[in-house]
């Protein structure tokens, strides 16, 4: 069993991911109208991503024992200035992420929960390459300084990102139904 305070954190980070998830897919409509396709595939893969690990830790709350709750998850924003906007909202938001798993890190520390510890280091951990990808893509737009050219080929490669499942041996998580009966 995971105490109330380790449950109500792990339901307030499954209430963050899925509004990151929201707001990556509002990020990559804006970029998908803006003509930069590849980008917003770039942020629709990230809306995926974060839904899977609402997904999962929503299982892992069930697995501990104790109940998923949902709270009303806020309309993220529709309107940037341009991409570079974007992706400075993108690092900013990850950065606020990183600090809400990092919690729930220290107080699992502090009642001792190794289990819900070591489960919470896998997005620790994962936050690190996070804030870096995120970082050098929002360095490359302050490079490109507005050069059209320049953002049609950081488009292009961005458009190169495919969807990876994070969890792809968890069965419960894979998109199958466990047999009935």
């Amino acid at each position: 069993m995971i105490s109330e305070k380790l449950e109500k954190a792990l339901n307030d980070q499954i209430n963050a991911e899925i509004y990151s998830a929201y707001l990556y897919l509002s990020m990559s409509a804006f970029t998908e109208r803006a003509a930069l396709k590849g980008t917003a595939n770039w942020l629709y893969v990230q809306s995926r991503e974060e839904m899977a690990h609402a997904i999962h830790m929503y299982q892992y709350v069930l697995d501990r024992g104790a109940n998923p709750s949902f709270a009303d998850i806020h309309a993220p924003l529709a309107l940037f200035k341009g991409v570079e906007d974007v992706f400075e909202k993108v690092l900013e938001h990850e950065q606020k992420v990183t600090a809400g798993l990092n919690s729930i890190a220290t107080l699992a520390m502090q009642e001792s929960d190794h289990a819900c510890y070591q489960f919470i280091m896998w997005y620790v951990n994962e936050q690190v390459e996070e804030e870096s990808n995120d970082g050098d893509i929002l360095s490359k737009l302050k490079m490109i300084d507005g050069d059209k050219g320049l953002l049609l080929n950081l488009d292009s490669v961005l458009g190169t990102r495919i969807y990876v499942n994070p969890f792809p041996t968890d069965s419960k998580l894979n998109g199958t139904a466990p047999a009935l009966g």
